[in-house]
């Protein structure tokens, strides 16, 4: 996740991601590591298994991650994504030999070249398509280090305060070749989900996403801890926590049934965080009753300290924002409300939602990670503080907008786009609230997080499913309104005015054919939403003497009233055309 900040002078510019700004030209590299190409195209990864063990002295690993997959159309030339300087050591491929009637498995090496951050690899044989076997890369090195994780990302080696190692990872948009090989493309989840063994000193935790499946004693003064994730889950999120951990749980009754909640933080801060922790069930019960189940029971949810101030990273939340509330202690909207709540344990864990368990196939279409789970913020905040508290908190939040460059990014390049995807996406869905009424919407998102249940999915096809769910936002959405907030930096302007106690409005600064409802707030009630487009549109007749009209605040668009005598020339100039 990636945040603009209020004060950029004293935080990063960036929240929670690693791409930086938008660049003016693209290469060859980035276009094999943002697009499918030929050689990730026809094969489908099944699982992973990955394997590390981390040097701190040296600031090195060495690991194994065996792919399971399968074989989509015929190929045999794979890409497979590892970042340098790491370096691969070989590469093995499963050999199945039939002898006296059963089928023995071997290990053959097979040939690989390194290509920047590319190794090409070259199996035995062709594949047919539904044919599945298993590769096994063997690698080591000293991986990227995170500079200002989780901005800038890579593999985190710090001390906590009691000078014990602590290590993780943070690779949001840099993806997680920068530790382990991989398909490194958010649109290949492993559909039988992952296994993650870390080997650690016997004097550390490692802790890793999914559910606790074993640990093994090693001869040589270490631990290899064995984590299990059964759900698909995209590779950036599959991540290790390593550091002196205490550990407790609780179960939360959920709507799917009793959900394993986990707990583990540095042993010294176990008290603080038992105290912050406790907004957890409160959150899963918000979220619950407007999303629907949390989408990992299978997994479980865990909250676990990190080295930095926090990632989504599924059923293993990353957390670093200091047991207070807030974002670091400061509220983002402006009002006082995000001071209510802990920013990190509620937008992480809407994630688990909206990018984890609905993920966008291009990191181009971001905003439907981002854009929906700030709006998380506001449901939380509505579910603790009221609906008018909500308001105020996502109002706030426009300030932040910079307007800079559209929401949606390049595709096939690894760009996302605007920063915008956070606070504008999140205006943009409240306005749509606004508009299709507050019982289709909920029952919108919960059709939403139904129907893409663990899906990659895409911008349009989201886009499409609002605008579709059902006749009532048939008749009141278009596809300019996600066209104008989406893929352009304007902001459309209302022209409105009153003559003769009539009130007319039409859109102007929009796309081609853009069409809006928008809704006034006048004395003691409202008026709309009314449908209006580019030409004039009359809102409400019957308006005498003076009245206190303003559009209503939930519409984060342009505001421009006319005086009278203008407004009449306009409709004088209108009644001509026709």
């Amino acid at each position: 996740m990636r945040k603009l900040v209020i004060a950029p002078l004293l935080l990063p510019l960036g929240l929670l991601g690693q791409l930086g700004e938008s660049r003016l030209g693209f290469t060859h590299a980035d276009s094999l590591r943002g697009s499918i190409g030929p050689y990730r195209a026809w094969w489908n990864v099944v699982a992973y298994d990955v394997r590390v063990r981390p040097d701190f002295e040296t600031r090195s690993i060495i690991g194994a991650t065996q792919i399971a997959f399968d074989a989509l159309t015929a190929g045999q030339r794979m890409q497979i994504d590892l970042q340098q300087p790491l370096v691969v050591d070989s590469v093995l491929s499963d050999v199945a030999t039939f002898k006296d009637g059963a089928i023995a498995v071997s290990y053959a090496a097979i040939p690989f070249e390194h290509d920047g951050d590319v190794v090409w690899v070259d199996l035995p044989q062709a594949m047919k398509a539904g044919e599945a076997t298993t590769i096994t890369v063997y690698y080591h090195g000293i991986p990227r280090a995170a500079k200002s994780p989780p901005w800038d990302g890579g593999w985190i080696w710090r001390k906590d305060a009691q000078g014990n190692p602590w290590m993780s990872v943070a690779c949001q948009g840099l993806g997680a070749s920068v530790w382990y090989p991989c398909k490194d493309h958010q649109s290949d989840e492993p559909e039988n989900g992952a296994n993650l063994r870390i080997t650690v000193p016997d004097s550390l935790q490692a802790i890793g996403n999914g559910r606790l499946r074993g640990t093994v004693k090693n001869a040589d003064g270490t631990t290899t801890w064995n984590w299990q994730v059964k759900s698909p889950i995209n590779t950036y999120n599959l991540v290790p926590y390593i550091g002196k951990y205490a550990h407790w749980s609780e179960t939360y009754a959920g709507v799917d049934g009793t959900l394993d909640c986990d707990y583990w933080v540095l042993a010294a801060n176990e008290s603080r965080a038992r105290e912050q922790f406790k907004q957890v069930p409160a959150m899963l019960r918000c979220f619950e009753s407007w999303f629907g189940p949390y989408p990992f029971y299978a997994d479980g949810y865990k909250l676990v300290e990190a080295p930095h101030l926090g990632m989504e990273h599924q059923s293993a939340v990353a957390y670093g924002n200091g047991f207070q509330n807030g974002y670091r202690g400061m509220d983002l909207s402006g009002t006082g409300h995000g001071l209510q709540w802990d920013y990190i344990i509620i937008h992480e864990s809407g994630h688990e939602w909206f990018g984890n368990s609905i993920t966008t196939a291009d990191i181009a279409d971001m905003w439907v990670h981002e854009g929906f789970t700030d709006y998380s913020e506001a449901i939380f905040t509505e579910c603790q503080q009221g609906k008018q508290a909500a308001e105020e908190y996502v109002i706030g939040l426009r300030k932040n907008i910079r307007n800079d460059r559209p929401i949606i990014g390049p595709y096939g390049v690894n760009e996302e786009g605007s920063g915008d995807m956070y606070y504008k996406g999140a205006n943009l869905i409240h306005m749509i609230r606004h508009i299709i009424g507050d019982s289709t919407f909920k029952a919108m998102l919960l059709e939403m997080n139904r129907r893409y249940h663990h899906r990659v999915v895409t911008s349009a096809e989201i886009e499409d499913f609002m605008i579709g769910f059902n006749e009532r936002t048939k008749r009141l959405l278009s596809k300019s309104i996600f066209d104008q907030y989406l893929r352009t930096t304007k902001l459309p302007v209302l022209e409105w005015g009153l003559a003769k106690g009539e009130l007319w409005c039409r859109w102007q600064n929009g796309i081609d054919g853009f069409s809006m409802p928008v809704a006034f707030t006048d004395v003691g009630g409202s008026i709309g939403p009314v449908r209006v487009g580019t030409d004039w549109t009359r809102a409400a007749s019957g308006l005498k003497g003076s009245r206190a009209i303003a559009i209503d605040r939930n519409w984060y668009i342009v505001d421009k009233p006319m005086m009278k005598a203008r407004l009449k020339k306009a409709l004088r100039g209108r009644s001509a055309d026709e």
